[in-house]
């Protein structure tokens, strides 16, 4: 529920009565469901609109009291800091400057990798900004040009990322989504380029924002504040000079959750815990999506084709997610999977990466042809990404027809390029396996990567 703590903040100094009751409201209803959810234990934060109001003090008192806990007051610093770490939790190997516009403020910091550098915040939250310029977006221009120019940190984005994380900027990038016809509606991770975003950003806080084409697609209540969202993303983006802008749908909470895991917890890669879960949860037997890894992984080091660790790191995901649809009907389980993996929870992946893993796993099901494939779907893959599709669902169907699923056979009947072919090993007991159907699957990969098939018996 969009309350709007921060409405006039920066002109009264004070939180309104109106969005006061608002909240508190949410918060009485958010209780009793946690009430009802028997949940033990609430980590509770308050950003920008509490620490600057004179009467903040007041809500949080009577906010602790509904909800029975203590509640944290978060510095700017802080914000950005745990900003930044859900940043780390679901963008893999993350690498540029971190913006999170909230009502109140926008926080901004340095993120590489795992590492954190030290954060910023600005009164230039859509609310606040909107309160600062007397509603006038010609004075907020200048007021996001002036806080802008002080700011060392955005000398270091140059040629790298801008991480755009709030509710307005994925309003903003949701209208960019539907008016340029994107194929995948999946806010996290949605990519847009430098001059794109910058040429976007401008249209929206130039025209009349009811005007725009697909305006209906953004939640009404955030429609006054996109034009300042996008004015300040415009700024940012012109100062920066990133690469691209990645819209992330993690931010301060996510991070927050992050830093209470332990260190080996933190460590863990978040697609592969996910497709690992889902194994466990869907598949007939788990086991047998770890040792199709291992089978993969001895196939393709032999295959002589190339492989990046990003592209190793999807595979493994998808040996994972490889059986997740076996419970569904002969005919659409391709379809069905596909349609899991696409649109799953997942984080830590782009959507080039998403269409990888849907696509293997349709093949897999549906066989290698491209007839029905989703014309959305195809249109995310590019032709590396659905060869390596491709590939990895011809072994898999070579696997499945094996094993019928069953863990322990995948160890024991290798598949690899020996001395020019593409062997698959069926030694003592296994090679009663060997079958026509069999080897028309092992031909079909063996054309796939340039070999001749054969067994090993």
């Amino acid at each position: 529920m969009l309350a709007g703590l921060g409405r006039q903040v920066q002109s009264s100094g004070l939180l309104a009565q109106e969005a006061i009751d608002t909240a508190l409201a949410a918060l009485r209803r958010f209780r009793a469901l946690c009430d009802i959810l028997q949940v033990r234990r609430i980590w509770a934060i308050a950003t920008a609109a509490c620490r600057d109001a004179r009467n903040g003090y007041l809500f949080i008192a009577e906010a602790e009291r509904i909800c029975r806990t203590k509640i944290s007051i978060l510095s700017g610093r802080r914000e950005a800091q745990l900003t930044a770490q859900g940043i780390v939790s679901g963008i893999y190997k993350p690498d540029g400057i971190v913006g999170d516009l909230g009502g109140g403020s926008l926080e901004l910091i340095d993120v590489r990798g795992t590492r954190v550098g030290s954060g910023v915040t600005l009164p230039l939250g859509g609310l606040a900004l909107q309160d600062l310029a007397g509603r006038s977006l010609k004075k907020a221009e200048k007021i996001v040009e002036g806080a802008l120019d002080d700011v060392p940190l955005l000398k270091y984005g140059d040629g790298r990322t801008l991480y755009a994380v709030g509710g307005t900027w994925r309003a903003l990038a949701r209208l960019h989504m539907w008016q340029t016809g994107y194929p995948f509606h999946v806010m996290h991770n949605y990519r847009i380029g430098s001059r794109d975003a910058l040429e976007f950003s401008r249209l929206v806080h130039h025209v009349d924002t009811e005007t725009l084409s697909k305006i209906e697609v953004v939640n009404a209540a955030r429609r006054p504040l996109l034009a300042y969202a996008a004015l300040v993303m415009e700024h940012l983006v012109r100062t920066i000079r990133p690469k691209e802008v990645v819209f992330s749908v993690l931010g301060v909470r996510e991070g927050l959750l992050y830093t209470l895991l332990n260190a080996r917890e933190c460590a863990r890669d978040p697609l592969i815990s996910a497709a690992a879960d889902l194994n466990v949860l869907r598949s007939r037997s788990p086991r047998h999506g770890e040792d199709l890894i291992g089978w993969t992984d001895r196939f393709l080091a032999s295959s002589g084709l190339d492989e990046t660790s990003d592209e190793c790191r999807l595979r493994h995901a998808a040996c994972l997610l490889a059986d997740i649809g076996w419970r569904a009907h002969p005919d659409y389980r391709g379809e069905q999977a596909m349609n899991i993996i696409a649109h799953g929870a997942f984080v830590g992946i782009d959507h080039p990466g998403r269409a990888y893993l849907a696509l293997s796993v349709y093949f897999r099901h549906a066989g290698l042809s491209e007839d029905e494939l989703s014309p959305r779907l195809r249109e995310l893959a590019t032709t590396r990404i659905l060869d390596r599709a491709r590939v990895l669902g011809a072994a898999m169907r070579v696997a499945y027809i094996l094993t019928t699923g069953e863990g322990g056979v995948l160890p024991k009947t290798p598949l690899q390029v020996k001395r020019g072919k593409l062997v698959l090993k069926l030694p003592g007991f296994f090679g009663k396996l060997a079958s026509e159907r069999l080897a028309r699957r092992l031909s079909q990969l063996a054309r796939l990567v340039g070999r001749e098939a054969a067994f090993e018996i």
